[in-house]
């Protein structure tokens, strides 16, 4: 389950809403991970773009992927669904094996 709590800046959260938010980002970047076989997940928490605190995950595989402004403005629905398929099923994958 995902929080729908808007906090405006990131150290405002409360204890509990920081350790959830950790706990599901570490399941998401392990199951990214698997699913795109990059180097690292990154981990961003911004806030500038929306106004309220949101975790980026980010597969990468050099300093490079953390710049916002090569990322992709116009991505087909067909790939964004096909990454959501491979996360799914990592995801499903790595709670089988606990």
């Amino acid at each position: 389950m995902l929080p729908i709590e808007e906090v405006d800046h990131w150290p405002d959260m409360s204890d509990d809403l920081t350790s959830h938010l950790f706990y599901v980002a570490r399941m998401i970047a392990r199951a990214q991970h698997r699913a795109f076989k990059c180097r690292r997940v990154g981990l961003v928490i911004a806030g500038y773009e929306i106004p309220h605190c949101h975790l980026h995950l980010i597969p990468t595989n050099s300093m490079d992927d953390f710049d916002f402004h090569r990322a992709a403005q116009n991505v087909p629905e067909t790939d964004l669904q096909s990454a959501a398929d491979k996360i799914i099923e990592a995801l499903g994958e790595l709670k089988q094996g606990i």
